[in-house]
């Protein structure tokens, strides 16, 4: 029993503190109270500071407070679009570095097959036969690397 006791009167300190307290002045005695004097002059001290009345936050506060933290979270999405059009963008950039590299090595491609069919036609003999198989393996390289 006896450990409960700090615990009660912790519980019933907080709840005073947030209650009006009264000064009531009677036949040149003073006296506090939770209630105004009966007989006597009466005077209701203010809070402590730091410590509000229930009821206190005023409804301009809690909607002032309200739409902080609306702005925050406007601001954040914002951000984390501005992040994601970044990101499809950056994605963007790749592939069409990607295309253009594919084109260019297939324009590559192509242009050794243009000059194997030359030397096809131009050489004679032995050396024709070894020009028409560099001639196929070009035709080969492009239709692998770059399909129709």
């Amino acid at each position: 029993m006896m450990r409960f006791l700090p615990l009660l009167a912790a519980c019933l300190l907080t709840n005073a503190l947030a209650d009006p307290v009264y000064k009531c002045t009677q036949g040149g005695k003073t006296s506090y109270s939770d209630r105004p004097c009966v007989h006597g002059k009466s005077v209701e001290l203010p809070a402590p500071v730091g410590i509000r009345p229930e009821g206190a936050e005023s409804v301009p506060t809690r909607d002032a407070r309200t739409l902080l933290q609306l702005e925050k979270l406007r601001i954040a999405r914002e951000k984390e679009q501005k992040r994601e059009q970044e990101r499809g963008d950056k994605a963007d950039a790749r592939q069409a570095r990607a295309a253009a590299t594919h084109r260019k090595q297939c324009a590559r491609l192509n242009l050794r097959k243009r000059w194997a069919e030359e030397d096809v036609a131009r050489l004679t003999g032995r050396a024709k036969v070894a020009a028409q198989r560099r001639s196929k393996r070009a035709t080969e390289a492009l239709a692998v690397e770059c399909p129709a």
